[in-house]
């Protein structure tokens, strides 16, 4: 009798962990889903500011023929492939270019298709702006489960690893992206 209260006992704990890691592991895959929500909505805002940015260039030439070359950084954007974050920092310098036309050249504010397009890309900035604050959220929710204790253990069993904010940040020197 004291044999079979002894495996039973076994039985229960092992099927209590199993739950438990089960309930863990369900919780790791619901924060991957809503990452990867969250990085395909902040992917296509991207996308979004640099077609209007690519689509300034022209826009910008025929309105004002600069001697330079416009937004050149923008230009060899179109043949790269970049991380969310790298391309994010990439596009935030491209609309600083943008915005330093639009100072340098007054007459651009007489363009409709100018107004139009630096419009757009003001809106563009409230969007991403929102994305990464979800998507922050969602890395703050996953890193507090990959680094607190017990889920610490399943995430060394299920290898999840912390993973970095979306911060505007360059990810080799912030505090807050080392891994």
């Amino acid at each position: 009798m004291h044999i079979f209260i002894t495996i039973t006992s076994i039985i229960i704990c092992v099927c209590l962990i199993l739950i438990w890691f089960i309930s863990v592991y369900n919780r790791f895959q619901g924060l991957i889903i809503r990452v990867n929500e969250a990085e395909v909505n902040i992917d296509s805002v991207l996308r979004k500011r640099f077609d209007l940015l690519n689509k300034s260039i022209d826009i910008i030439t025929v309105n004002v023929k600069p001697k330079e070359e416009v937004l050149p950084m923008i230009v060899k954007l179109r043949s790269k492939k970049l991380n969310n974050f790298d391309l994010d920092r990439k596009l935030y310098e491209g609309l600083k270019e943008f915005n330093h036309y639009k100072e340098r050249y007054p007459e651009l504010k007489l363009a409709e298709s100018f107004v139009k397009t630096d419009i757009s890309l003001n809106e563009s900035e409230a969007e991403i702006e929102a994305f990464r604050r979800y998507y922050n959220d969602i890395i703050t929710d996953y890193n507090k489960l990959v680094r607190t204790f017990p889920s610490n253990i399943a995430a060394l069993i299920f290898k999840q690893k912390k993973k970095p904010y979306f911060d505007g940040k360059d990810p080799e020197t912030s505090d807050s992206v080392k891994l």
